[in-house]
């Protein structure tokens, strides 16, 4: 779930963005009395998400909007399908309808996309499919809960969450060795170090160095086919997660090199707002 304080945060700066100078449009064209019934229909095939962001979008602007949920987060809808649906007052469903479907369009859009990655994976392999920091500013809450109703996994949350050495760290660090050095000796004992490579020799340096989890940076399928069997001669093994470039065409093959981990920074940065529109009946 999406803690609310964060919710009603968000809700809150997109419906000002949108409402701070009224609704001209439907204050001078509606009675303040009509009443609306609304169905949020998808246009095509989804996996829906965001039925409480849906609802708390209408209930800030009026309290007197009553959401039902048709559809549970996670959940595949074909095309044609009612989600969600809202009754209240008309003029508050018409100014809270845009900022209700950017929102719930975003993360239906991400959800459907992760669902797709997830399901290339083959049955029985043990790959993963995470998310990266790519998100939108202010929105991360949002579209790593889609990822999740997407059968997806997080990766770190923030900067603070995780210490995973990139290719700046090592530049700015001294080398892959440094870096890691440096990172035991100052991240919290509980905290595993992740550090990024791009080729076979870095993986290298970044086994002898203690690495526990090893990110292969735009690696070939062949190269993490090798950097998997390398790892497998090591105790303990580390934790190998292929990251770079990902495409849904790939996903399978890298599964079956034998990889843990594929973070597909796709997943949000580029997932296309699925297709809900919102069909009034007065």
């Amino acid at each position: 779930m999406i803690a609310p304080p964060i919710l009603d945060a968000i809700v809150d700066r997109a419906l000002e963005e949108d409402l701070a100078g009224g609704d001209l449009s439907g204050e001078a064209c509606v009675d303040a009395v009509t009443l609306a019934d609304a169905a949020a229909v998808a246009r095509k095939a989804v996996i829906a998400c965001g039925a409480e962001v849906f609802r708390r979008v209408f209930t800030r602007v009026d309290p007197r909007c009553v959401v039902e949920t048709l559809v549970p987060d996670g959940k595949e809808a074909p095309a044609g399908t009612t989600l969600w649906r809202v009754r209240g007052p008309a003029r508050a469903v018409l100014a809270s309808e845009r900022t209700a479907l950017n929102l719930v369009q975003c993360m239906t859009g991400i959800a459907t996309v992760t669902r797709r990655y997830v399901d290339a994976v083959p049955k029985g392999a043990r790959t993963r499919i995470t998310d990266t920091r790519k998100t939108t500013p202010g929105l991360r809450a949002l579209e790593r809960y889609a990822v999740r109703m997407g059968g997806g996994i997080n990766h770190r949350n923030d900067l603070g969450s995780a210490v995973m050495i990139k290719d700046n760290h090592i530049v700015a660090a001294g080398g892959i060795t440094r870096a890691v050095e440096r990172a035991r000796a100052h991240a919290p004992h509980t905290s595993r170090i992740e550090v990024e490579v791009d080729s076979l020799v870095q993986l290298e340096e970044a086994i002898a160095a203690g690495a526990d989890i090893i990110l292969l940076d735009n690696f070939s399928t062949e190269d993490v086919a090798r950097a998997v069997a390398r790892a497998a001669s090591l105790t303990p093994r580390p934790i190998l997660e292929a990251s770079g470039g990902i495409t849904l065409e790939r996903i399978t093959e890298l599964a079956l090199a034998g990889v843990d981990v594929i973070s597909v920074g796709a997943l949000t940065h580029s997932a296309p707002a699925a297709d809900i529109g919102l069909d009034f009946q007065l």
